[in-house]
């Protein structure tokens, strides 16, 4: 067995490790009191299903860049893609949350959203699946782009 199927698992666990520390924000920042008295998009959805929705985009966040991982290496392009995107997803929460600077973190977001497409057309040549495990994530953020920008607007 080489060294690098030996790390399987282990690198599997880290990057479960790494894709759930960016959801640390939700934790530290939670919406609070202030959030509960901003103006809602009519189309935002319940306060509940933003965690069941983040912890399966993670486990893929995260298996996606296991199945590179196996054919890039830690530092390959398309895992640094995969870096960028993770620490701009952990960013967000406390702009928008701890920092309340909403068209921040507006701005914040499309560069995310432009991260994901870039680690998808990335991943794809190294693993169809991973790039396709990524699709639930930029169609999310897509989303929740929109919303941000919806929150921005209706209390600016």
């Amino acid at each position: 067995m080489t060294s690098h199927a030996r790390l399987f698992l282990p690198a599997l666990a880290a990057f479960f490790a790494l894709s759930f520390a960016a959801a640390l924000g939700g934790a530290l920042f939670p919406t609070g009191a202030e959030f509960a008295q901003l103006q809602r998009p009519f189309f935002a959805p319940p306060n509940w299903l933003f965690g069941p929705v983040w912890t399966v985009l993670y486990g893929l966040i995260a298996w996606s860049a296991w199945l590179v991982w196996r054919r890039v290496g830690w530092w390959g392009p398309p895992m640094r893609m995969w870096y960028v995107q993770l620490a701009l997803n952990a960013v967000w929460t406390p702009l928008f949350f701890g920092l309340g600077w909403r068209g921040v973190a507006l701005v914040e977001m499309a560069l995310l959203w432009v991260a994901i497409l870039r680690t998808i057309v990335l991943f794809k040549p190294h693993s169809r699946a991973a790039g396709w495990m990524l699709a639930p994530y930029l169609a999310w953020v897509s989303f929740a782009l929109v919303l941000n920008a919806a929150f921005w607007w209706l209390n600016r």
